[in-house]
């Protein structure tokens, strides 16, 4: 059994990922630029941020799994069933994991995590200091997306004593969860977090025109897909304080670029991309260990778990016509 882990990753990381698997299986973590020698006979891929279509499935002629997180817009899942390999998802592994981050990031905005630990370690002394923060308890969050996610922030919001809506595309019905159109959302909220996949329908759904709408202390978290927010417009309704702050996980280009304004602006939190991967750099056992299990399945001839596609010829405990 080969599976190819596409990705940068440390030493470090590499190690934490084959730990995750059986010792007899070929675990093969690479780079992007590293990853076309090992595909040949790989039996499984997991493409961390890479772009999974026709050239680099060329490469993999006995590829039967394509595995990702959470997020899947990184693949083309046509071109994938054409070949007769499978896509799945790992929806909800990392959920607790991600909506750890977004209080985190909650409590490092209202309680000035970051400015406070600067202040002492700048050694400054205690009259220089002056900020403004807040309780959670009666703060409004809109959680945008009410999957498994957004599900449970919205648990962890209400054990704070906030108020909570929420918008979902299709009809929801969480417990102590609000739910109101977009617009309304937006102008009601103290903090919006997203929790949405990227999709043409929510590729910058954040724009000038949903900023505008928004309170002018009002919070933005995404630890969703970078592109969900119209990064641009996003820059410059922090430079106008048009919205209060952002705390980001995602950006449109990762790593996020070295001269990006986001690095230098006082209203802003960052992450790497790492609200999933709480175990270490790039690394969550638990989504890995799922993983293991999901390619077990296929290879066994089962049907895995959070399939994004139907292999068409495909039977219990058999390969699909022509594999």
């Amino acid at each position: 059994m080969k599976v190819v882990v596409i990705g940068n990753f440390t030493q470090r990381a590499k190690e934490n990922i084959a730990s995750a698997f059986p010792a007899s299986w070929e675990i093969c973590p690479v780079a992007p630029g590293e990853a076309a020698a090992g595909l040949l006979d790989a039996d499984a891929v997991i493409p961390e941020h890479t772009r999974v279509n026709a050239e680099l499935l060329d490469r993999a002629p006995g590829l039967r799994l394509v595995q990702t997180g959470a997020g899947f817009d990184n693949v083309e899942i046509e071109e994938c069933t054409k070949r007769g390999i499978w896509v799945c998802n790992a929806a909800g592994v990392n959920a607790a994991a991600v909506a750890e981050h977004v209080m985190a990031f909650l409590l490092c905005w209202y309680k000035n995590i970051p400015a406070l630990d600067r202040f002492l370690k700048e050694r400054r002394p205690e009259e220089e200091l002056d900020y403004a923060g807040s309780e959670l308890a009666g703060k409004t969050v809109g959680i945008v997306g009410l999957g498994a996610v957004g599900r449970t922030v919205a648990g962890y919001c209400g054990a704070f004593g906030m108020q909570v809506l929420g918008y979902s595309y299709r009809p929801v019905d969480v417990p102590g969860v609000r739910c109101l159109e977009l617009e309304q959302l937006y102008a009601q909220s103290d903090v919006i977090t997203l929790h949405v996949p990227l999709r043409d329908a929510t590729w910058h759904m954040l724009d000038r025109e949903a900023f505008a709408k928004m309170k002018r202390d009002a919070l933005i978290i995404n630890t969703a897909r970078g592109a969900v927010v119209d990064e641009t417009e996003l820059i410059e309704a922090l430079r106008t304080h048009r919205i209060g702050g952002a705390c980001l996980d995602v950006f449109e280009t990762e790593p996020l670029a070295d001269d990006s304004p986001l690095r230098r602006l006082p209203n802003v939190i960052l992450t790497p991309h790492t609200a999933g991967l709480p175990d270490g750099v790039k690394f969550h056992r638990k989504r890995y260990e799922f993983f293991a299990e999901n390619i077990a399945r296929v290879m066994s001839g089962q049907r895995p778990e959070h399939a994004l596609n139907e292999i068409p010829g495909w039977v219990s405990g058999g390969l699909p016509a022509g594999r």
